[in-house]
């Protein structure tokens, strides 16, 4: 199994730092700006390793970097060693989850009122729930939708890391991030959230019509 070790190194002197689109600020004298990562070429996972490699003080923002070029890359595994860095994007995309299931759940809730409840109770449910549902969806849209992290689930269960050879990794808790298919994903979720604005709309404009 061969691993492909990229180690790039950026100098500059009263300039800024750049890599991969990414830039930081230079200072008076002069700064270096490393990246260290491995891609994995194995039978069953295309994986990439951003390597807990600290040089100076732009490591953050190197592991940043790295991350970012990886999710463009798209790989299948995406291994962060970096704890901070991590925990940074298992929130990240927890977050995204949250407000995608509330946009489903809510906008299914806002839907199905008028079917189990009497009509006036269903607009004290529905219309909240439809309001929520797309408050959401529009949240989500803004801030996740066209992120390239919304495309990976966090691995929690530890199987992925269990395909990597021994010796890859320099620490006992990394975060595998594995790339999911989210195109049905995302067309229900947009479904639901506008069925749910077309039937708060209409609602709304009964009740201003009574």
């Amino acid at each position: 199994m061969a691993a492909l070790e990229v180690a790039e190194s950026l100098c500059c002197t009263a300039s800024p730092c750049t890599t991969d689109g990414h830039w930081f600020p230079g200072h008076a004298g002069s700064c270096t700006l490393a990246i260290y990562g491995s891609r994995l070429h194995l039978p069953q996972m295309d994986c990439y390793v951003i390597h807990e490699v600290y040089d100076g003080d732009f490591s953050q923002e190197q592991f940043e970097a790295e991350l970012d070029a990886a999710l463009e890359h798209q790989y299948r595994h995406i291994v962060i060693e970096p704890a901070r860095l991590g925990d940074e994007t298992a929130r990240w995309i927890s977050v995204g989850n949250c407000l995608h299931r509330t946009t489903i759940v809510t906008g299914a809730v806002c839907l199905l009122s008028p079917l189990g409840l009497p009509p006036n109770c269903a607009y004290y449910v529905g219309l909240p729930a439809g309001a929520v549902s797309v408050a959401c969806a529009a949240l989500y849209g803004v801030s996740w939708q066209s992120d390239p992290c919304c495309h990976y689930q966090v691995d929690y269960s530890g199987r992925e890391l269990a395909l990597l050879p021994p010796g890859t990794l320099r620490t006992s808790s990394p975060v595998v991030l594995v790339r999911r298919e989210n195109t049905q994903r995302k067309r229900l979720h947009n479904v639901i959230a506008l069925t749910a604005l077309a039937y708060c709309v209409q609602k709304l404009f009964e009740l201003c019509t009574d």
